[in-house]
C-alpha cells in the first residue's frame, strides 16, 4: 500500500517524459528534427585543426648590409625597439642584431580588452615614423602575420638530373676533353692531366662559371699546384683541363677551400652541378653520374610554383599563398677601377644614370583626328642587352662610350643567398636524395571547413599538374585536412566502441537485448543535439572539441543507463509500459539531475583559465557542458518515447531468488564476505590507495598531451656569422 501511496502524487504529474509519451506525434517528429538538426551542425560545421586563437605578435626586419652586429645594434635596432615600445599594449620585445640585418619580434598584452589589429596597425604607424635610419638601412620590413599556421604546406622540389641527360653530356664532355688533350697518351695523361668540368643548364648565363675556372687557373698555376691550364667548354658545360699531382679528391677539396676563404661561396653557380675531376676521359659518364644535379633550375621552380600559386589564389576558401624558398634573379655589374679609369666615368653616378633611364611605362595618350592613341616609351630595360646598350658617356672625338665597354654584365641570383630550401626524400632504390626546392604555404580562410579546402585544393592541384612537367615532385609536407580526417576518424572508432561497450554492458547487466538497443541507441541522439548546439554557439570541429566528444562519450551514458533502469524496475513493478515509461525517468529526475551538473561544474573551471590557454581550450567544458545536458534531455525525452514501444512488461524474479544464483547471486555472496571481513577489506583498499598515491607521483605532468604530427623537425643552431653555406654543410 505504501507504493500505491507514492505513485499517486507521480501519476498526476505532469512533466517534459509524459509528454512526449502521450503525445507521440510530437515526440516523433521532434525527435526527426533533432537528427536532421544534428547532421545539419555537423555538416556545416567549420572545421580546422587547432583553436583559432589571434597572433599577438608581429616581426621586424631590417637589413643594412655590410655592417658590423654592434652598428646594427646601436643604430638600427635601438630605434625600431623605441618605436615599439610607444604602444601601450606591447608587452614584451625581443631582438637580435646580426652581421647585415636587426629581427625585432614583439607581443601584444595576453589581457586586456582591445583590438588586437588596430593596436598593430598603431606599431606600423609608429615605424614608418622613423626617418633617421643611417644611409643605407633598410627598408623596414613589417610582418603582422608570421605567426599564422598554414592548412597545407606544398612543397615543390626539382627531380635529380635524367640519366639519358648524364649520358649525353658524358658524350660531349668526353670528346671536349680529348680534343684538349690531343698530344697527350693514355698513359701520361692519367698520371699528370686532369680535367675539372662543371655542368649547367643551357638556359643560364655561362660567363660567371667560365669566370671563377679562370680564377681557380691563376690560383692554381700561382700557388703551384697546377700547370699549362687549357679552357674548354661547350653546350652546357665548361672546363679547364691543367697538369697537377694532385688527386682528384684534393684538386676537389682545395677549390672549396679556397672558393669559401676568398670567393665567399660555396659552389660555381646555384644552378650548376658540382664540380667533377676527370683523369680518364674513359670514365667521364660515370664520374658526372657521382655529381648529378637536379634537373630544374631555381627560375624553373620559380615559374612553376608561381603557375600553383596563382591558380590557387582564385579559390575563395583560400586566404593566402606563400612561397619560401625563391632565389630573386638580380643583374650584376662587375667593374674594375683600371677599366673605368680609361673613360673616367663616376661609379657612383652609374646607379642614378641607370635609374634616370628606366622608366616604366607611363601610359600617356594623344588626341588625333578624334581618337584617343596610347602613347607608349621604350625607356624601360627588359633584358640585360638593354643594358649593354645604354650609352654612358663620350671619348673626346664623340664616340659613345657604352656600358657594357665597362662593365661585365650577368644575371644571376642573389648572391650569397639568404634563405635555402631543399627537398629530402627516398629514391625508387631506397637512396636519400636531397633537391632545390620551394614550399608554397597555403591559408585556408576563416570560418570554412578543412576538408572541403582539402578537396578544392586536391582538384585544382590536379588541373594545374597537367601543365607542369611530369617528374615534377608535389610533396605535402604539412597536411591538416589529412590530421583533421585523422582526428575525426579517432572519433568514430570511439564512437563505434562505445556502442559496443554500452551494448556489452547493458546485456551483462539487463540480461535484454531491448534494454541495450534502448541504452545504445540515447548515444546518437545526444550526439546529434550536442552538434546541432556546439554548432549554433559557433564552435569549430577541432582538435579540443574532438577530445571533448571523446571524453563526453564516457559521461553522457550514465544518465540514460540510470533512466532506462529505472523504466525496466517500473515494468517489473507491474507498471503498463506506456505509465513506466514516463514515471520512471520522473522518479529519478533530481537524482540525474544533480549528478549532471557535478559532472558540468567539475569542468567549468576551465572557463576560467586566463589568456590564450583559456581561449585554446574554451570549447573543452563547452563541449563537455552541452553534451551532458544533451544526455539530461534525450533521458527525460527519447528514451521514454522509444522505450514505450521498445520494452516489454516483465515481471521481475523477487530479490530474494536472484540473490540465490546467477551474477546476482555471485555478487551478494561477494559484498557479504566483504562486509563479514570489514577491516581486510578496509586494510586492502587503504594499500591500493597508498600504491596509486605513489605511482602518481612518480608520474610527470603535462597539461596539454603531446601532439602526434606526420613530421618532425630539429633545430641546428650556427654561429650568428655563420653563411648559407655552412648551414647546408651541416644539414
Amino acid at each position: 500500500m505504501a507504493h500505491e501511496s507514492e505513485q499517486t502524487p507521480l501519476k498526476s504529474k505532469s512533466n517534459l517524459a509524459r509528454f512526449f509519451v502521450e503525445q507521440q506525434h510530437i515526440a516523433w517528429v521532434s525527435l526527426v528534427l533533432a537528427l536532421v538538426w544534428g547532421i545539419y551542425g555537423l555538416q556545416k560545421m567549420p572545421q580546422r585543426k587547432d583553436p583559432d586563437i589571434p597572433v599577438r605578435q608581429a616581426m621586424i626586419i631590417v637589413p643594412w648590409q655590410g655592417t658590423s652586429t654592434e652598428q646594427v645594434e646601436q643604430l638600427v635596432t635601438r630605434k625600431v625597439e623605441q618605436a615599439i615600445s610607444q604602444n601601450q599594449w606591447v608587452t614584451e620585445i625581443k631582438s637580435t642584431s646580426r652581421t647585415g640585418s636587426a629581427m625585432v619580434q614583439f607581443e601584444l598584452a595576453e589581457r586586456g580588452r582591445y583590438d588586437r589589429d588596430k593596436e598593430l596597425d598603431d606599431v606600423k604607424v609608429r615605424l614608418d615614423a622613423i626617418h633617421d635610419l643611417p644611409q643605407g638601412a633598410g627598408p623596414i620590413l613589417y610582418i603582422k602575420d608570421f605567426g599564422d599556421t598554414a592548412a597545407l604546406m606544398l612543397t615543390v622540389a626539382s627531380p635529380s638530373g635524367d640519366p639519358a641527360q648524364v649520358q649525353w653530356m658524358g658524350k660531349l664532355v668526353e670528346a671536349a676533353i680529348r680534343q684538349t688533350r690531343p698530344e697527350f697518351t693514355a698513359q701520361s695523361q692519367a698520371n699528370w692531366r686532369k680535367s675539372i668540368v662543371v655542368v649547367y643548364p643551357k638556359s643560364i648565363d655561362s660567363s660567371e662559371i667560365e669566370r671563377k675556372l679562370s680564377w681557380a687557373a691563376q690560383e692554381l698555376v700561382a700557388e703551384q699546384k697546377g700547370s699549362d691550364p687549357r679552357s674548354f667548354s661547350g653546350a652546357g658545360f665548361a672546363g679547364l683541363d691543367l697538369n697537377t699531382n694532385l688527386s682528384p679528391s684534393d684538386l676537389k677539396a682545395l677549390l672549396a677551400k679556397w672558393a669559401e676563404e676568398k670567393l665567399q661561396t660555396d659552389e660555381f653557380h646555384p644552378d650548376a652541378w658540382k664540380p667533377a675531376v676527370i683523369t680518364d676521359p674513359a670514365t667521364t659518364i660515370a664520374v658526372l653520374q657521382t655529381v648529378t644535379g637536379d634537373k630544374y633550375t631555381y627560375r624553373d621552380l620559380d615559374d612553376f610554383t608561381d603557375t600553383i600559386q596563382r591558380s590557387l589564389k582564385t579559390l575563395p576558401i583560400v586566404s593566402k599563398v606563400e612561397r619560401s624558398g625563391v632565389l630573386n634573379e638580380n643583374v650584376f655589374l662587375n667593374f674594375s677601377q683600371e677599366r673605368l679609369a680609361q673613360y673616367h666615368p663616376n661609379p657612383a653616378k652609374l646607379s642614378s644614370l641607370l635609374m634616370a633611364r628606366n622608366l616604366p611605362d607611363s601610359g600617356q595618350t594623344v588626341n588625333a583626328q578624334g581618337r584617343t592613341i596610347t602613347v607608349n616609351t621604350s625607356g624601360e630595360f627588359k633584358t640585360p642587352d638593354d643594358l649593354r646598350h645604354v650609352i654612358i658617356s663620350a671619348t673626346p672625338d664623340g664616340t659613345p662610350v657604352y656600358l657594357r665597354d665597362l662593365v661585365e654584365i650577368n644575371r644571376g641570383y642573389d648572391s650569397p643567398p639568404s634563405f635555402l630550401n631543399t627537398y629530402t626524400r627516398r629514391d625508387e632504390k631506397g637512396k636519400w636524395i636531397t633537391t632545390r626546392a620551394i614550399t608554397l604555404a597555403v591559408q585556408m580562410r576563416k570560418g570554412e571547413q578543412i576538408n572541403v579546402f582539402g578537396k578544392v585544393v586536391d582538384e585544382t592541384l590536379n588541373n594545374v599538374r597537367k601543365s607542369l612537367p611530369a617528374d615534377l615532385v608535389l610533396a605535402r609536407t604539412s597536411d591538416q585536412p589529412l590530421q583533421v580526417h585523422d582526428s575525426i576518424e579517432l572519433f568514430s572508432h570511439s564512437l563505434l566502441e562505445a556502442l559496443v561497450l554500452v551494448v556489452v554492458v547493458a546485456l551483462i547487466g539487463f540480461w535484454s537485448w531491448r534494454t541495450s538497443v534502448l541504452i545504445a541507441a540515447s548515444m546518437p541522439i545526444t550526439l546529434a543535439i550536442t552538434f546541432g548546439v556546439i554548432h549554433t554557439l559557433g564552435i569549430d570541429l577541432q582538435q579540443v572539441s574532438i577530445a571533448s566528444l571523446i571524453i563526453a562519450l564516457g559521461l553522457l551514458v550514465d544518465v540514460p543507463v540510470v533512466s532506462g533502469d529505472a523504466i525496466v524496475r517500473e515494468l517489473g513493478a507491474g507498471q503498463p509500459r506506456s505509465v513506466a515509461a514516463w514515471i520512471g525517468p520522473t522518479r529519478l529526475f533530481k537524482t540525474m539531475a544533480y549528478a549532471t551538473l557535478t559532472n558540468i561544474v567539475s569542468y567549468l573551471p576551465f572557463l576560467l583559465l586566463p589568456g590564450d590557454t583559456g581561449k585554446f581550450l574554451y570549447s573543452l567544458p563547452v563541449v563537455i557542458s552541452v553534451s551532458l545536458l544533451a544526455a539530461l534531455l534525450v533521458s527525460m525525452t527519447f528514451v521514454p518515447l522509444i522505450s514505450a514501444f521498445l520494452l516489454q512488461s516483465k515481471v521481475e524474479t523477487p530479490i530474494e531468488e536472484r540473490r540465490t544464483g546467477g551474477f546476482t547471486g555471485w555478487y551478494f555472496r561477494m559484498a557479504q564476505k566483504a562486509i563479514e571481513h570489514r577491516k581486510l577489506c578496509l586494510t586492502a583498499s587503504l594499500l591500493v590507495l597508498v600504491a596509486g598515491g605513489v605511482v602518481f607521483s612518480r608520474l610527470k605532468p603535462q597539461f596539454f598531451p603531446k601532439d602526434l604530427q606526420y613530421f618532425s623537425y630539429i633545430d641546428v643552431w650556427l654561429p650568428e656569422d655563420a653563411p648559407v653555406s655552412a648551414t647546408r654543410a651541416v644539414t
